[in-house]
Protein backbone atom coordinates (compact mmCIF):
# COMPACT_ATOMS: atom_id res chain seq x y z
CA UNK A 1 0.00 0.00 0.00
CA UNK A 2 1.57 3.67 -0.86
CA UNK A 3 0.47 6.06 2.15
CA UNK A 4 -0.30 9.73 1.10
CA UNK A 5 0.22 11.92 4.19
CA UNK A 6 -3.13 13.99 4.86
CA UNK A 7 -2.00 16.90 6.62
CA UNK A 8 -3.06 20.92 6.20
CA UNK A 9 -2.67 20.95 2.93
CA UNK A 10 -4.32 21.28 -0.77
CA UNK A 11 -3.57 18.83 -3.78
CA UNK A 12 -3.92 15.40 -2.25
CA UNK A 13 -6.71 14.34 -4.12
CA UNK A 14 -5.19 15.04 -7.63
CA UNK A 15 -1.75 12.76 -6.73
CA UNK A 16 -4.03 10.19 -4.97
CA UNK A 17 -6.02 9.57 -8.36
CA UNK A 18 -2.73 9.84 -10.39
CA UNK A 19 -1.23 7.06 -8.25
CA UNK A 20 -4.74 4.73 -8.84
CA UNK A 21 -4.68 5.81 -12.22
CA UNK A 22 -1.19 3.59 -12.34
CA UNK A 23 -2.76 0.91 -11.25
CA UNK A 24 -1.56 1.36 -7.30
CA UNK A 25 -3.64 0.58 -4.54
CA UNK A 26 -3.07 4.11 -2.28
CA UNK A 27 -4.94 5.69 1.22
CA UNK A 28 -4.88 8.99 2.68
CA UNK A 29 -3.72 9.28 6.35
CA UNK A 30 -2.44 10.67 8.96
CA UNK A 31 -2.42 7.87 11.14
CA UNK A 32 1.13 6.94 12.47
CA UNK A 33 0.89 3.10 11.88
CA UNK A 34 -0.10 3.17 8.35
CA UNK A 35 2.30 5.37 7.33
CA UNK A 36 5.13 3.46 8.64
CA UNK A 37 4.09 0.06 7.62
CA UNK A 38 2.87 1.35 4.20
CA UNK A 39 5.26 0.47 1.06
CA UNK A 40 5.99 3.91 -0.23
CA UNK A 41 4.92 7.23 1.16
CA UNK A 42 3.95 10.32 -1.02
CA UNK A 43 3.97 13.38 0.93
CA UNK A 44 2.63 15.96 -1.31
CA UNK A 45 0.86 19.45 -0.80
CA UNK A 46 0.60 23.37 -1.91
CA UNK A 47 -0.35 25.62 0.99
CA UNK A 48 1.71 27.73 2.95
CA UNK A 49 5.01 26.37 4.86
CA UNK A 50 4.13 27.41 8.62
CA UNK A 51 0.35 26.51 8.82
CA UNK A 52 2.03 23.12 7.26
CA UNK A 53 4.61 22.27 10.00
CA UNK A 54 2.58 23.28 12.55
CA UNK A 55 0.30 20.93 11.48
CA UNK A 56 2.74 18.34 11.09
CA UNK A 57 3.98 19.00 14.74
CA UNK A 58 0.62 18.68 16.42
CA UNK A 59 0.22 15.29 15.11
CA UNK A 60 3.75 14.17 15.42
CA UNK A 61 4.11 13.09 11.86
CA UNK A 62 7.41 15.62 11.46
CA UNK A 63 9.58 13.23 13.17
CA UNK A 64 7.73 10.49 11.51
CA UNK A 65 8.41 11.87 8.04
CA UNK A 66 12.19 11.83 9.43
CA UNK A 67 12.25 8.38 10.51
CA UNK A 68 10.94 7.06 7.56
CA UNK A 69 13.24 4.11 5.19
CA UNK A 70 10.97 3.07 2.64
CA UNK A 71 10.87 5.41 -0.51
CA UNK A 72 9.32 8.93 0.04
CA UNK A 73 8.55 11.39 -2.26
CA UNK A 74 7.93 15.19 -1.41
CA UNK A 75 5.94 17.28 -4.20
CA UNK A 76 5.55 20.65 -4.22
CA UNK A 77 4.91 22.44 -0.57
CA UNK A 78 6.64 18.51 0.50
CA UNK A 79 9.94 19.29 -1.14
CA UNK A 80 10.27 22.48 0.34
CA UNK A 81 9.33 21.12 3.90
CA UNK A 82 11.81 18.36 3.33
CA UNK A 83 14.48 21.04 3.44
CA UNK A 84 15.92 22.65 6.44
CA UNK A 85 14.58 26.50 6.27
CA UNK A 86 11.57 28.37 4.55
CA UNK A 87 11.83 32.45 4.25
CA UNK A 88 7.74 31.73 3.93
CA UNK A 89 6.63 32.48 7.40
CA UNK A 90 10.08 32.03 8.93
CA UNK A 91 9.78 28.04 9.11
CA UNK A 92 11.87 25.77 10.87
CA UNK A 93 11.61 22.72 8.58
CA UNK A 94 12.69 18.74 8.56
CA UNK A 95 16.04 19.38 7.25
CA UNK A 96 16.27 15.80 5.01
CA UNK A 97 17.51 17.73 2.44
CA UNK A 98 20.58 20.45 3.86
CA UNK A 99 18.88 23.71 1.46
CA UNK A 100 17.21 26.65 2.31
CA UNK A 101 13.59 27.55 1.18
CA UNK A 102 13.65 31.22 -0.56
CA UNK A 103 11.22 33.37 -2.01
CA UNK A 104 11.88 33.78 -5.41
CA UNK A 105 12.65 38.02 -6.35
CA UNK A 106 10.43 40.32 -8.16
CA UNK A 107 12.02 40.61 -10.88
CA UNK A 108 9.60 38.25 -13.52
CA UNK A 109 5.93 37.14 -12.58
CA UNK A 110 5.93 34.96 -9.02
CA UNK A 111 4.30 32.42 -8.97
CA UNK A 112 6.61 30.63 -11.38
CA UNK A 113 3.54 28.84 -12.89
CA UNK A 114 4.00 26.69 -16.08
CA UNK A 115 5.50 24.26 -18.13
CA UNK A 116 9.51 23.68 -18.50
CA UNK A 117 12.61 21.49 -19.14
CA UNK A 118 14.96 20.28 -16.77
CA UNK A 119 18.44 19.05 -16.50
CA UNK A 120 18.36 15.88 -14.72
CA UNK A 121 21.62 13.89 -13.41
CA UNK A 122 21.24 10.21 -13.79
CA UNK A 123 18.62 9.39 -11.16
CA UNK A 124 16.20 5.92 -11.37
CA UNK A 125 13.25 9.14 -10.55
CA UNK A 126 14.50 10.05 -14.30
CA UNK A 127 14.47 6.52 -16.14
CA UNK A 128 13.10 7.33 -19.18
CA UNK A 129 13.48 11.48 -19.31
CA UNK A 130 14.03 13.05 -22.32
CA UNK A 131 16.25 16.45 -22.54
CA UNK A 132 13.01 17.78 -24.65
CA UNK A 133 10.28 16.21 -21.75
CA UNK A 134 8.78 19.35 -20.10
CA UNK A 135 6.99 19.21 -16.31
CA UNK A 136 4.85 21.98 -14.46
CA UNK A 137 5.11 23.95 -11.77
CA UNK A 138 3.55 26.31 -9.52
CA UNK A 139 5.20 27.65 -6.94
CA UNK A 140 6.49 31.27 -5.66
CA UNK A 141 8.99 29.89 -3.10
CA UNK A 142 11.70 27.78 -4.24
CA UNK A 143 14.99 25.27 -2.75
CA UNK A 144 18.69 26.32 -3.47
CA UNK A 145 20.81 24.74 -5.30
CA UNK A 146 23.33 21.66 -3.48
CA UNK A 147 24.40 18.97 -3.15
CA UNK A 148 21.32 16.88 -3.29
CA UNK A 149 20.07 18.38 -6.12
CA UNK A 150 19.11 15.63 -8.79
CA UNK A 151 17.35 18.41 -11.40
CA UNK A 152 17.66 21.89 -12.29
CA UNK A 153 15.42 24.00 -13.60
CA UNK A 154 15.87 28.17 -14.26
CA UNK A 155 13.56 30.71 -13.51
CA UNK A 156 14.76 34.13 -12.81
CA UNK A 157 17.85 32.06 -11.20
CA UNK A 158 18.31 28.38 -10.82
CA UNK A 159 16.70 26.01 -8.28
CA UNK A 160 16.47 22.61 -7.24
CA UNK A 161 13.44 21.04 -9.40
CA UNK A 162 14.19 18.01 -7.70
CA UNK A 163 16.01 16.48 -5.27
CA UNK A 164 17.52 12.98 -3.70
CA UNK A 165 19.12 11.75 -0.61
CA UNK A 166 18.96 7.94 0.41
CA UNK A 167 15.35 6.90 0.20
CA UNK A 168 14.04 10.38 0.12
CA UNK A 169 13.02 12.00 -3.36
CA UNK A 170 11.58 15.10 -3.98
CA UNK A 171 10.25 17.35 -7.05
CA UNK A 172 9.32 21.32 -6.70
CA UNK A 173 7.26 20.06 -10.23
CA UNK A 174 4.10 18.24 -10.10
CA UNK A 175 4.13 14.88 -11.57
CA UNK A 176 0.49 14.30 -11.55
CA UNK A 177 -0.13 17.57 -13.23
CA UNK A 178 2.84 16.90 -16.19
CA UNK A 179 0.99 14.54 -18.23
CA UNK A 180 2.95 11.42 -19.83
CA UNK A 181 5.97 12.82 -18.63
CA UNK A 182 4.85 13.06 -14.86
CA UNK A 183 3.29 9.37 -15.32
CA UNK A 184 6.33 8.18 -16.61
CA UNK A 185 8.49 9.99 -13.18
CA UNK A 186 5.67 8.96 -10.98
CA UNK A 187 5.65 5.21 -12.37
CA UNK A 188 9.88 5.34 -11.50
CA UNK A 189 9.27 6.42 -8.01
CA UNK A 190 6.16 3.55 -7.55
CA UNK A 191 8.92 1.11 -9.22
CA UNK A 192 11.80 1.86 -6.81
Amino acid sequence: MIAIIKYNAGNITSVKNAVERLGYECKVTDDIDEVLSAEKVIFPGVGEAKSAMNHLESKGLDKIIQSLVQPTLGVCLGLQLMCRHSEEGDTKCLGIFDAKVKKFPATDIVPHMGWNNLEVEVNPLFNGFGKDDAVYFVHSYYAEICSETIARCDYILPFSAAMQKDNFYATQFHPEKSGDVGEKILRNFLDL
